[in-house]
């Protein structure tokens, strides 16, 4: 049986019921892979490492997961190529569950699920052309297919000219590269990312992660990543899951969920991506107005570039701007302004609610004179 005829092997017919879910929810058919209920308990443990879990990822899309350590982030992503068995629900790749798969068609799967790793498990001994070909000698390939194999792949990942170094001879975003270029060797539809860059600096995170983008958009690959970088994310990824002890509690398209995070989860691991107030501001703050002349001070989260002029004549008052920007993630401009709002003819709830007429998310930092 043929490598895509056992993926991709006939599966009974969807039943009326099902069939109209379908044609009430088309995103469904779009899903390249998709979990049902999806559980997993390990043995001699009581508290499940995944529950739950229902979740779409679109053909095409680079989709993020993440959570905090523990969360169930990697045993979430190898249950796609089923390194992990569910202990309930299941895994559907291509609309097909792959449950039932045997060794034969497990074997056919993983070469359609390419895989990278944060800490690159590249062979000492071998050099950089060996460690990528040897996957096609596993399966078998002819020599001149490898050599074509090989010697594109290191063009795609710009490490033709390291082709006979051995990794020790290497830096961490070279050694990268070839675990992806290694990933590739199949063609496959699919590539899971397990904390990829994580090992990285800051500067050779972004590299491979204009290389991940590239790939994607070259290929057409669906990428799944996860990694407790909410940059990564925000810098790369379409849209986001957000686990919490094994469940989903967030998900959505990055900017959205970046914009107005919903669960206190997802609000705490976006924390690190906040400006931090000045600390002359922070230490002004008061919990209440001390006089009859204290400022208000606000947090607005727009999604979209604010028109100031207007949202400042809304307000009414005295309005200053004590700290701002707009940060594109994706197509969507996001902005973050700290106001101050003094003499104002609305109390503090009207300009709450006056403020969120221009904002998705608005909060009281305090008073300050």
């Amino acid at each position: 049986m043929s490598q895509a005829n056992a993926l991709r092997a006939p599966t009974a017919q969807p039943s009326p019921a099902s069939a109209t879910q379908h044609a009430l929810r088309p995103e469904l058919d779009q899903a390249h892979v998709r979990f049902i209920g999806l559980g997993k308990t390990y043995l001699g443990q009581q508290q499940p490492a995944l529950q739950g879990i229902d979740l779409n990822i679109r053909r095409g899309e680079i989709f993020g997961i993440i959570g905090r350590s523990g969360a169930g982030k990697s045993s979430l992503l190898r249950t796609i190529n089923r390194l992990e068995q569910p202990s309930q629900g299941r895994v559907l790749i291509d609309q097909i569950d792959i449950a039932p798969f045997d060794e034969e068609r497990l074997v056919a799967l993983r070469r359609r699920i390419g895989m990278i790793f944060q800490h690159f498990n590249l062979m000492s001994a071998k050099t950089v052309w060996q460690n990528v070909e040897l996957p096609l000698k596993v399966a078998g390939v002819a020599k001149a297919e490898r050599q074509r194999k090989v010697r594109e792949l290191l063009a795609l990942v710009g490490l033709q000219d390291k082709h006979q170094v051995y990794p020790a001879q290497l830096s961490g975003g070279q050694k990268q590269r070839v675990g992806i270029a290694r990933a590739l060797v199949h063609d496959p539809d699919i590539l899971l990312c397990d904390e990829a860059t994580s090992a990285l600096d800051p500067e050779t995170t972004a590299s491979i992660l204009q290389l991940l983008r590239d790939i994607n958009l070259r290929l057409g690959l669906t990428v799944v990543l996860i990694t407790h970088e909410m940059a990564v994310i925000r810098d790369i990824c379409h849209r986001v899951a957000v686990l919490d002890q094994g469940a989903v509690v967030e998900q959505g398209e990055v900017w959205r969920v970046f914009g107005s995070p919903c669960h206190e989860v997802t609000r705490t691991l976006l924390a690190p991506l906040q400006t931090k107030l000045p600390a002359a501001l922070q230490a002004s703050l008061r919990a209440d107005p001390v006089s009859q002349d204290s400022a208000v001070v606000l947090k607005l989260t727009l999604l979209g570039e604010p028109a100031l002029s207007e949202l400042f004549a809304d307000l009414g008052g005295r309005v200053r701007l004590l700290q701002g920007g707009v940060q594109t993630i994706g197509t969507h401009a996001l902005g973050q302004l700290i106001l101050s709002v003094q003499g104002s003819v609305h109390d503090t709830q009207q300009l709450l609610d006056r403020a969120r007429c221009w904002a998705e998310n608005v909060e009281v930092l305090g008073h300050v004179v």
